[in-house]
């Protein structure tokens, strides 16, 4: 019999506010342990929380990010456990009455649109973080209070690399919107996984198994590449599975059983009494709207469209996007936008990463590339020549025209000083001559080469072409 994976993720984000959700304390890693605390968020008698609206505002940011609804009205509520990283021993979150519903996010995986589609996202704090040492541990709370979003997905995923396609689509979407800075070795993302296994073919869900403790997306891969095959194992030699929630250990490539696993009512669910519920109005929907950015791969397929870019070139753009934002300013002015691509990409990026400079650094003013690449299709330099210019260019802020001018690199389109370089580089290479007409054509690039030297470069490589193929056949 042939088992088949269905996955679900919930993957957590921390929001990017300057503060904490239900009190003043910032919002920022890497301060010294319990310096970011006060009453409200170490969960002292006596407090109220007061809710974040940025917090607020990016959920629901979220929400159309993500295709999803925003209902009308939202509340919050306690979840209760008992765990040392909860200094209240309950979480304020939203069971019931989340902040959005519905939606999806498109991505490509194997060379093909996928969705997969999400449940909902909704916001909550973040607890504190526990920190093992040999002899014994303790809880740092600086992180207790930040807000954070849980993104719920459908399962609909069926394997490890739709699994790690979907999360980074939903990491790229977060970084685009402003959402998070999504800075894993930060803690900013960590994700857990519901995965079953069940006949193919068969339409009802097997028992439901959580993974937690993943803190990258390789570590989810691995996970699931480990947990898949141990499921089929069990139910291929006659085991049951349990609803349960197992730890993943990075450092063993395994899963661990943690606990049973917990139901809703486990948690004793509560509406927040200290929270009014969220109704938001239409004009402060308009405000977030306003916020809402083109997605990544709406913004590489309009690159693809709208410039005949290749969809690496294009790629390149969303991934960089003071880079595509340099690109299209230029893109738009030009009649060959490829071209453009092609400086910005492949010369511009290289003498960037080299200088370590930003664009901001840049000494000439970014006409200067449309210049060069007209320079360029006019015949008037060639493309040898206009990669030093370029690197002049890029040294002095100098405009290319001028130092075409100023250094006399204009490309020569005059045949008879061309018929003299082809004479003498024939002259010189009579092998390769015989070569060419003995019907090998590679011997003609040889001698294009030679003429190309002999004019240090200056030479219309058309024009060569043409001549020493009349002058060797004639």
């Amino acid at each position: 019999m042939e088992y088949e994976a269905v996955i679900g993720l919930e993957t957590h984000v921390q929001l990017k506010t300057k503060s904490k959700i239900w009190c003043g304390c910032a919002n920022a890693f890497g301060a010294e342990p319990n310096t970011n605390v006060c009453p409200v968020c170490l969960g002292l008698p006596g407090v109220l929380p007061v809710a974040n609206e940025e917090a607020l505002r990016l959920t629901v940011l979220t929400g159309f990010l993500l295709n999803c609804s925003i209902p009308p009205y939202a509340k919050f509520d306690r979840k209760n456990y008992f765990y040392p990283d909860a200094a209240k021993n309950y979480q304020v979150t939203q069971y019931d009455k989340p902040s959005t519903a519905g939606g999806y996010v498109d991505f490509e995986f194997q060379n093909s649109m996928t969705r997969v589609r999400i449940t909902r996202a909704h916001l909550e704090e973040d607890v504190g973080k526990n920190i093992h040492f040999e002899r014994n541990s303790g809880v740092d709370f600086n992180r207790a209070g930040v807000p954070l979003l849980e993104i719920v997905s459908e399962p609909d995923i069926t394997s490890p690399d739709m699994a790690c396609d979907y999360l980074n689509a939903l990491k790229d979407i977060l970084i685009y919107g402003g959402i998070s800075d999504c800075d894993m070795e930060k803690g900013m993302v960590r994700c857990d996984v519901n995965i079953s296994v069940r006949p193919v073919g068969q339409k009802e869900l097997g028992k439901k198994i959580e993974i937690k403790n993943m803190n990258s997306f390789s570590g989810v891969r691995r996970a699931l590449e480990y947990e898949i095959p141990r499921q089929i194992g069990v139910l291929k030699s006659g085991g049951q599975l349990f609803q349960e929630t197992r730890r993943w250990d990075d450092v063993g490539g395994i899963t661990e059983t943690m606990r049973s696993k917990e139901m809703a009512h486990d948690y004793r669910y509560f509406p927040e009494p200290d929270l009014m519920p969220f109704e938001p109005t239409a004009g402060w929907l308009e405000e977030v709207a306003a916020r809402v950015v083109e997605l990544p791969l709406a913004k590489k397929q309009r690159f693809i469209t709208a410039y005949q870019l290749p969809p690496a070139d294009a790629e390149t753009f969303v991934n960089d996007v003071p880079l595509g934002k340099y690109f299209e300013t230029l893109a738009k002015q030009s009649k060959n936008p490829k071209a453009i691509a092609n400086w910005v990409i492949n010369n511009l990026r290289a003498k960037l990463a080299e200088s370590a400079t930003t664009l901001d650094d840049l000494k000439f003013r970014p006409e200067g590339i449309l210049e060069l690449a007209a320079l360029v299709d006019s015949g008037k330099i060639s493309s040898k020549i206009a990669q030093d210019v370029f690197a002049e260019m890029f040294a002095s802020g100098e405009a290319p025209g001028k130092i075409v001018e100023q250094k006399g690199l204009a490309q020569v389109s005059d045949t008879g000083a061309i018929e003299k370089f082809c004479d003498e580089a024939i002259a010189a290479n009579p092998k390769s001559a015989e070569d060419f007409r003995a019907g090998k054509p590679a011997a003609l690039n040889f001698l294009k080469g030679q003429v190309m030297k002999l004019s240090k470069g200056k030479a219309n490589p058309n024009l060569i072409g043409e001549m020493l193929e009349r002058k060797l056949k004639g």
